[in-house]
């Protein structure tokens, strides 16, 4: 992941953080929303919320449509969850908005547990290994700002 990547990925987590902090886990997903929307703008981040994404079958024909949570800086699909844990389909749903949009980072975001969890996602097409079909799970941390402590 490139430097600018890693920079924007860490301020939002901070963010979503800091939100879950002060907030708590009590909330459905629209409060949060508009929570970490409002925060990223007043940093200076360009932020879509209910960013629409088209869905194309192989011969260009429109098949459906998503709408995910947040498009950070043109380049970063955030996904909002407030569940008790994050389940594998929310990875998919997730995984389908970045394939659908092209994008190809990814924030998985559950305020809904106690603890705050967040799991990082990139998108790449030629991957080949495994049995994935592109997904690349990089960060997961749960209750804890372990990323921002090491970085200190």
């Amino acid at each position: 992941m490139d430097r600018d990547m890693k920079a924007l990925c860490d301020a939002v987590r901070q963010t979503a953080y800091d939100i879950h902090a002060y907030h708590g886990h009590g909330h459905l997903e629209k409060p949060y929303e508009n929570a970490l929307a409002h925060r990223l703008r007043k940093a200076g981040f360009h932020i879509e919320q209910q960013y629409p994404i088209t869905i194309y079958d192989e011969d260009g024909t429109v098949i459906g449509d998503y709408v995910a949570d947040l498009l950070v800086e043109h380049e970063l699909i955030v996904e909002l969850k407030t569940a008790k844990h994050i389940a594998p389909e929310h990875a998919a749903q997730l995984m389908g908005y970045l394939k659908a949009a092209r994008k190809k980072h990814g924030l998985l975001i559950n305020f809904g547990a106690y603890k705050f969890q967040i799991k990082k996602y990139v998108w790449d097409p030629d991957y080949k290994g495994g049995q994935s079909t592109g997904l690349l799970s990089i960060l997961f941390l749960a209750g804890t700002m372990l990323g921002s402590l090491l970085q200190r």
